[in-house]
């Protein structure tokens, strides 16, 4: 009776095959139920954000007749946003680093990566590889949808804006300005910020020269004063 009882215990034991294959069976659970948790936050197969069918259905038409253009594929147009955030002070607390990156994440609806150093400077306490600041580089329908939040309701909201300047274009047809808080975008909880800081946002296009890419995120409604330079490019 003895043995036979030790047999069953043996028997109900479980194997390492079989721990194995619980294992493996369970991650394939896991895994399909992460894939069904993706597709039903996935965007259908027809969606097109606004300010991409704005520029196929519209900007296009008029910047061909602006700049006489007859094949669409020369046509200027957007590349990518580069949401950037610089700080000598992150690779001192990292608490703040940690926050940064995860509030330009929430603004930019991607994850964003750390950029370092590339050399030490000893005049600064740095050394190569300590984090300078965070980025994130945005393309495609996200990038649409982030540009057009930014028009909508970040600039918007901030203090006392008289518009921005049409001069800070590069000469290579890419622009830049600078925030100065980033609690203007709405995705921002202020009572858990850190700490109140800017960011740069750099639009890349493909034109060839500034009055191209002035005219191509024009087309967009982004809110430029009117300068000198511009008045004197609309009267001639």
């Amino acid at each position: 009776m003895a043995e036979q009882e030790v047999k069953e215990k043996k028997s109900k034991a479980p194997t390492k095959k079989g721990e194995k294959a619980g294992k493996a069976k369970g991650k394939e659970v896991a895994a399909k139920a992460a894939d069904a948790k993706t597709a039903a936050v996935a965007l259908p197969a027809d969606y097109t954000p606004r300010l991409m069918k704005l520029y196929r259905e519209q900007i296009a038409s008029d910047l061909m007749k602006k700049f006489g253009y007859q094949n669409r594929m020369l046509l200027p147009a957007l590349q990518k946003i580069v949401l950037n955030v610089g700080s000598g002070t992150l690779h001192q607390d990292p608490k703040l680093a940690e926050s940064v990156s995860e509030e330009l994440g929430v603004i930019a609806g991607q994850k964003a990566v750390f950029t370092r150093a590339h050399k030490s400077i000893s005049n600064f306490k740095l050394r190569q590889g300590m984090v300078v600041g965070c980025r994130v580089t945005l393309r495609g329908w996200q990038m649409y949808e982030f540009l057009d939040r930014l028009i909508s309701i970040a600039i918007p909201r901030i203090r006392d804006f008289r518009g921005l300047s049409d001069r800070s274009f590069d000469g290579r047809g890419n622009y830049t300005f600078g925030v100065k808080e980033q609690i203007i975008f709405p995705e921002i909880d202020y009572d858990k910020v850190v700490k109140i800081h800017g960011m740069d946002i750099t639009i890349a296009t493909s034109a060839r020269n500034d009055e191209e890419a002035l005219a191509l995120i024009s087309g967009f409604g982004f809110p430029f004063r009117r300068t000198v330079r511009g008045a004197e490019k609309e009267a001639a």
